[in-house]
């Protein structure tokens, strides 16, 4: 659903109306969401929030999707597949040097993308594996590019288009991909012979990455969905914890937030910008959706303000 920002300028009284749909990462915001009524629970909060027009879940087995397929159906979300967790938590690594576990990791892909076609997923997103250091990192950069095109190929005949996630390299998750110049590198091999593939930008990995949103202009091409989210500072690293707006030690923050919708407008990006956060322990699942809400709304009012007085 559409929002608006209401803003004052010049003595005028102006309703704006926001460009982007807008999603959240369902198993980032409701953590404990393990068991099939746990999904439920938490999918009923967001399908009961008229915010949101997408939900990123993972692929889960028949027997979760036919549970909760019930509630997604009492409004009309946009259902995305989240591979990410899998892959990070399972060590699947789609780059590895040792042929088997590169095969394996392909085909796990290839059947998560049978199970996301039969419940009918349009998109599925996944990341690279480890990064195996300086020395091993393009021959890997290779073989990461030979097991897209393999999924690319595969997804296509699915009517499914492949996201691509950069993670940091240094810090926390230390993935292969990356930064974004080497994500589209790969990503533009890919293209050369399947065009359903792009990449997921996470506004919080931009500090671990060096990395700001006016960078996307270069590669406005490549963009094909868009997290925001924080980047968390503790003990002098970065933690990918995604933790919300405002929570002691996150990096990102509001003015962010603006720079980043202002860029996605000069790029006329036509896609979802989707929340991607998490609570600590002292927070509640529906306490940082409605920070995060708020940081959404006072960032397009930026954004409008500064374009309207510009």
């Amino acid at each position: 659903m559409v929002f608006y920002t209401g803003i004052s300028v010049k003595g005028l009284d102006l309703i704006v109306r926001f460009p982007w749909k807008v999603g959240l990462v369902m198993f980032m915001a409701f953590p404990d969401a393990k068991t099939a009524d746990d999904i439920n629970e938490a999918l009923r909060c967001i399908v009961a929030d008229s915010f949101f027009d997408e939900v990123e879940i993972p692929v889960y087995s028949k027997d979760i999707w036919d549970k909760i397929e019930p509630t997604l159906k009492e409004r009309d979300l946009i259902v995305a597949g989240a591979l990410q967790p899998d892959i990070l938590s399972r060590g699947i690594n789609l780059n590895s040097s040792i042929d088997e576990e590169r095969k394996k990791a392909v085909e796990f892909v290839k059947d998560k993308i049978d199970l996301a076609a039969e419940i009918g997923m349009k998109t599925i997103a996944l990341c690279s594996g480890p990064d195996p250091g300086s020395e091993a990192r393009e021959r890997e950069r290779e073989l990461l590019t030979e097991s897209l095109m393999e999924i690319c190929e595969y997804a296509r005949s699915k009517s499914i288009r492949v996201l691509i996630e950069p993670f940091d390299r240094d810090y926390d998750k230390k993935l292969l991909i990356g930064p974004l110049k080497e994500a589209v590198e790969v990503i533009a091999e890919v293209r050369r012979k399947y065009d359903n593939i792009a990449i997921l930008w996470d506004l919080s990995h931009a500090p671990m990455l060096d990395e700001k949103p006016e960078d996307l202009k270069v590669y406005k091409d490549y963009i094909g969905h868009i997290h925001v989210g924080c980047a968390k500072k503790e003990g002098g690293t970065f933690k990918d914890t995604h933790p919300v707006f405002y929570t002691p030690g996150a990096i990102n923050d509001v003015n962010d937030v603006a720079r980043l919708f202002k860029t996605l407008m000069e790029v006329d990006y036509r896609g979802i910008v989707t929340l991607e956060i998490k609570p600590e322990p002292q927070q509640t699942s529906l306490e940082i959706i409605n920070t995060a809400k708020g940081v959404f709304l006072s960032a397009h009012e930026i954004l409008s303000r500064g374009l309207l007085l510009s």
